[in-house]
């Protein structure tokens, strides 16, 4: 069981390591080089959203703070745009831009073709729903790991 516990670590670790290159590989390819991998997934979590840094960390997709430098890097580059709210000023709220919206798009679309050739792998919906379920316990048993001390 430590063996294979281990093994699935590293697997997760190794697939976002994966899907990030997959994700910066297409970005060269189309010579966009303003903006990296990760900052292209938040952009693309993002979405039509607008959103606060505390709204991107809880709905864990990042870390707070690697989540604040990229975002200004993305503003920066003419991705993002941020309001203070009017209800909060403590509170910045970010939304794409028209640039922003563009890469979304680029995005989307790279997305949509992997699913698409997810039959070339041997993979298909029953599949990744089996996979993802086991994924979603392993999130909830670290969640109640954090809170516990399970030993």
């Amino acid at each position: 069981m430590k063996s294979a516990y281990f093994d699935t670590v590293g697997l997760i670790e190794r697939l976002h390591r994966y899907f990030l290159e997959v994700l910066k590989t297409a970005l060269d390819r189309r010579a966009i080089l303003d903006i990296n991998n990760v900052q292209a997934l938040i952009l693309y979590n993002i979405g039509n959203d607008e959103l606060t840094v505390g709204e991107l960390t809880a709905r864990g997709y990042y870390l707070g703070s690697n989540v604040s430098y990229n975002l200004k890097k993305m503003v920066e580059a003419g991705y993002l745009t941020q309001e203070r709210s009017t209800h909060d000023r403590r509170s910045v709220r970010v939304r794409l831009t028209e640039k922003g919206a563009k890469l979304h798009e680029l995005c989307a679309k790279l997305f949509e073709q992997h699913v698409k050739n997810l039959g070339r792998a041997n993979l298909d919906e029953t599949s990744l729903a089996s996979a993802n379920e086991t994924l979603k316990r392993l999130e909830r048993f670290w969640l109640n790991a954090t809170q516990y001390d399970l030993t």
